[in-house]
């Protein structure tokens, strides 16, 4: 369906393109050099200018004199001027962080997750640390732009509905949590899968625009790939796009409860390393909320040259190389960022094993070869994305925003 536009339409879109601009250039920009990249007039551009400045968007910077005339005065974005809140939902760990425009954390926390929470509770305790992470990092709530909310699939992603993630416990299930967050705080709140936040947060981190075609392999409690074409993210029809969990990557390996054998989920499955490392012997469980303890022990036997747990991590690296080569035969991206919470804790000793086992495949189709990066990102990367979904809507100019919203009658 086709549908036309209208002039506050174009406004809008004229004042996001500028703005997207700004924050793109953290030296600053002068008009002139906004009117030249944006094809604007030099009247309009200045009215936009004089909007964002007014709006504390953006604040000018020290006039710069570059010849006869008058001294070009360049534009530059106010980092401090809005913020965002991004959650993260994992089994493992639940993390939450307020960010600046640039993406920068200027409060977080992390909490292991109360698997005996009621549903009031989840709410209760997460419109908690919202507030109080407001207060750490001295943001108004008037300069809060909304809350982005990461979380396992699948989900619906446009009515802030989860449906039955196999990871998070049943109270999670059919929780509208969007809608009930936005009611509780006041904010407008948005709800995606975690693996394509993530991949928000890294191109929205992306100053070089190096991953304009790239994908994401994200590592926590469960495994997934955000992916990226020309600077955008696939978020599939449902916005549930990213489950690479059933990739075989070990034929004969072990069961998975798809019924295949060798899937990259259980092959690299978190439990599966701690008994293959020697840190738990497999006759119980482990809680979803201890993996990061039990893993973060791995870890550090392998670091510390116990061989078994050194084995365990580098075979879970190679694993990973075998999905991240079908990956990148499909997409042709050539450029693979992994990260994920605990991801971080294992990679001194996995994330040589992955580029290794990845230049060494003979199943590469790509001409280029695949260069393997590891995530920018200080802190969980899928919370920071979650921030930045609401940084990309508010200052991301996209042709579709000219578009008259809704469908006719």
């Amino acid at each position: 369906m086709r549908r036309g536009s209208n002039l506050p339409a174009v406004g809008t879109y004229n004042q996001t393109l500028v703005l997207d601009l700004i924050r793109r250039s953290p030296d600053g920009i002068s008009r002139i050099e906004l009117a030249a990249r944006t094809g604007l007039s030099a009247q309009t551009l200045s009215n936009v200018a004089r909007r964002l400045v007014a709006e504390g968007w953006v604040r000018e910077g020290t006039p710069i004199v570059t010849g006869p005339g008058k001294p070009r005065t360049p534009l530059q974005l106010d980092p401090t001027a809005r913020c965002a809140v991004g959650i993260h939902l994992d089994p493992a760990v639940e993390t939450v962080v307020v960010v600046d425009l640039l993406g920068e954390v200027v409060a977080q926390t992390e909490r292991t997750p109360r698997p005996d929470a009621t549903r009031e509770q989840i709410l209760g305790d997460l419109v908690g640390t919202v507030e109080s992470l407001l207060a750490e990092g001295g943001r108004s709530r008037a300069s809060v732009l909304g809350i982005g909310v990461a979380a396992p699939g699948p989900l619906d992603a446009d009515a802030g509905v989860l449906f039955e993630p196999p990871l998070l416990p049943p109270v999670w299930h059919d929780l509208a949590l969007g809608p009930l967050l936005r009611e509780a705080t006041g904010l407008p709140t948005t709800v995606e899968k975690d693996v394509v936040a993530a991949m928000v947060g890294e191109l929205w981190r992306d100053a070089a625009q190096e991953l304009q075609d790239s994908i994401f392999v994200y590592y926590g409690a469960g495994v997934g790939a955000g992916l990226a074409v020309d600077g955008a993210p696939i978020r599939g029809r449902t916005g549930n796009a990213g489950d690479v969990a059933h990739l075989v990557v070990e034929p004969g390996g072990p069961a998975c409860g798809c019924g295949q054998r060798g899937c990259l989920g259980a092959a690299i499955a978190p439990e599966r390393l701690l008994v293959d490392g020697g840190v738990i012997d497999g006759s119980e469980p482990v809680a979803a909320p201890a993996l990061r303890e039990r893993l973060r022990e791995l870890a550090a036997r392998a670091r510390g040259g116990d061989e078994r747990a050194a084995s365990a991590v580098r075979r879970a690296g190679s694993s990973l190389a075998r999905a991240v080569v079908q990956i990148n035969n499909l997409l042709d991206a050539d450029v693979v960022v992994v990260g994920g919470p605990l991801w971080k804790l294992l990679s001194t000793t996995a994330g040589p094993a992955l580029s290794d086992a990845v230049a060494a495949s003979t199943e590469t189709a790509t001409v280029r070869g695949i260069r393997v990066l590891e995530s920018g990102l200080t802190t969980d990367a899928a919370a920071v994305g979650a921030a930045c979904l609401v940084l990309d809507a508010a200052m991301t100019a996209r042709p579709t925003d000219l578009m008259i919203a809704g469908a006719p009658d």
